[in-house]
């Protein structure tokens, strides 16, 4: 007997409209799949085999994120399919700084409402940032929450796991002054910061649909929808050739929270402001919001996903690779003796 309760559907959940929704992701789904996967969607859990061939000692690596009040932009705008991708970026971008190739993703959506449609929607891009990862989409969970949530809300999170050879894991004792920091270009604010954006640009009030000069021709609300970019490939890469010392993710916090974390106490980064190639988006919110240089990279990424160091030595063959793998990367500082963490000049 098919799976149905008209009570609970009259209490505002209903449980046949989540099997609609589980039928129409499974095509993109179906996208993600690589050869550790062990089980289909639908079991109590995801399974999963690694290939640990050649790993002397085999390290699992996990992260978890959300796409934070960026959502409220997709809700307004009415599209769906790009948000996913924020979600695990969030979280193999994290991964990937420690070395770690990601594996597999879950994702977990809360919704006032189960419209069937647009939980495919949201998976699909979920999906897509599977695929540009080369992680695998082994489950999930949508939960379907009148009451709690607005019927057209949700909220996405998400949680991968990725492995590395602990003697490969990332060490930044490695790390002395005078090593390069090389930048590697956002997309767009990514998934960070969202709630000073909204305050800024007054975002239930504005239209941000209508095409900017500014902006290329993009709307405020296309380009703040922009997606997370995905670094696990490049720098996949990179790590087969060059000696990396440190890698940091620059989300929530910006340069001054995020860069540190990646150096050694008694060294900080050097950052050459007019080095950093800042996208317009910024430049319009520090515009409109006046808001000082030092709260705009202490709250967003300026234009600089992620930072890598490298010794000088490995300078020009790091820049080569990662042009080679469609990254527009550049030297953006140096490390130096200091307690300061960063230091903009």
């Amino acid at each position: 007997m098919k799976s149905f309760s008209d009570s609970y559907k009259n209490a505002g959940v209903d449980i046949t409209a989540g099997y609609k929704a589980v039928e129409l992701m499974k095509g993109h789904i179906k996208r993600t799949a690589t050869s550790g996967i062990v089980s289909g969607i639908g079991g109590f859990g995801g399974l999963f085999k690694p290939d640990i061939a050649g790993m002397k000692e085999p390290v699992l690596v996990s992260g978890t994120d959300g796409v934070g009040t960026k959502l409220k932009i997709a809700f307004i705008m009415g599209k769906h399919d790009t948000v996913g991708i924020d979600c695990v970026a969030m979280c193999v971008n994290d991964i990937i700084c420690c070395g770690a190739k990601p594996l597999f993703f879950l994702d977990y959506i809360a919704l006032g409402k189960n419209v069937p449609e647009k939980v495919a929607e949201i998976v699909s891009g979920v999906a897509e940032g599977c695929v540009r990862s080369e992680a695998a989409l082994i489950g999930g969970e949508t939960a379907e929450m009148p009451g709690f949530y607005p019927e057209d809300e949700y909220d996405l999170a998400g949680f991968s796991v990725g492995i590395v050879d602990k003697e490969k894991i990332l060490d930044n004792s490695k790390v002395k002054a005078g090593d390069v920091i090389i930048a590697l270009p956002s997309s767009g604010v990514h998934s960070n910061g969202f709630s000073l954006v909204r305050k800024v640009f007054d975002i239930e009030k504005r239209d941000i649909k209508t095409p900017l000069e500014a902006l290329g021709g993009k709307s405020l609300g296309e380009a703040l929808l922009e997606p997370t970019k995905i670094y696990v490939k490049p720098m996949l890469a990179l790590f087969e050739k060059i000696n990396v010392k440190a890698v940091s993710h620059i989300t929530g916090g910006g340069f001054y929270e995020n860069i540190p974390r990646s150096l050694p106490s008694g060294i900080s980064a050097k950052i050459e402001e007019k080095a950093v190639k800042i996208l317009p988006i910024f430049e319009m919110i520090q515009k409109e919001g006046n808001i000082p240089s030092r709260d705009m990279f202490n709250t967003y990424n300026m234009g600089v996903g992620m930072s890598v160091v490298v010794a000088q030595s490995d300078a020009d063959a790091a820049l080569e690779i990662l042009r080679a793998n469609g990254e527009n990367a550049y030297i953006v500082g140096e490390t130096v003796s200091s307690e300061e963490g960063v230091i903009l000049c």
